[in-house]
């Protein structure tokens, strides 16, 4: 079990399209956060990511178990492209669909995930995650894309450059100017997280 634990990705793969069902479990739980984290921040949705984020993992153990896997030392990187392609999907379907909102303007359907133990820790945390949304939803779309990718799915501007299909300079530049737009909406708030 440690030995399947410190194997590289490469190695779980090839042990997975040679039967072994451990490998593509450990290979799924080793990414499993980075990929629902990036998964989540574009959707907005706990049980959305969670529908899109089995669909990243149908596709990946088709595509493994087809032989058609090519990415070599890159299947994070290839897995956040599944799940961002995913993603550009779902929001081209539901792109005529109408939203429901409620009274306080946020779509009803829309899911606060808190997970701490003390009623004041949650609230707290409750609300710094809605200023977080808040101010990311605010962003320009492309700059909010590359935070996100950024710093919930931890991946490098090369990364994020090959899953937007721009440069690198164009993913620091993203990143740049929506952290400039993030301290100004903060500062204009007087909001401290």
């Amino acid at each position: 079990m440690e030995t399947m634990q410190q194997a590289l990705d490469t190695d779980l793969i090839r042990a997975f399209q040679e039967g072994n069902q451990q490998a593509l479990e450990t290979l799924i739980n080793r990414y499993k956060e980075k990929i629902f984290s990036s998964i989540f921040f574009l959707v907005k949705d706990k049980y959305l990511a969670e529908d899109l984020f089995q669909e990243v993992f149908i596709k990946v153990i088709d595509t493994l178990r087809s032989n058609r896997y090519n990415e070599e030392g890159k299947f994070l990187q290839w897995a956040l492209r599944i799940s961002h392609n995913l993603c550009v999907d779902y929001f081209r379907k539901i792109k005529r669909t109408k939203i429901i909102y409620s009274g306080d303007d946020k779509n009803i359907f829309e899911v606060i995930n808190v997970n701490n133990e003390t009623a004041d820790t949650k609230f707290v945390q409750g609300q710094s995650h809605d200023k977080i949304r808040s101010m990311l939803e605010q962003l320009p779309e492309e700059q909010r894309e590359v935070i996100v990718l950024r710093h919930y799915a931890e991946m490098s501007f090369k990364e994020i450059a090959a899953i937007t299909n721009t440069s690198i300079n164009t993913a620091l530049g993203r990143m740049r100017y929506g952290l400039i737009n993030l301290r100004k909406m903060m500062i204009e708030n007087q909001i401290a997280l």
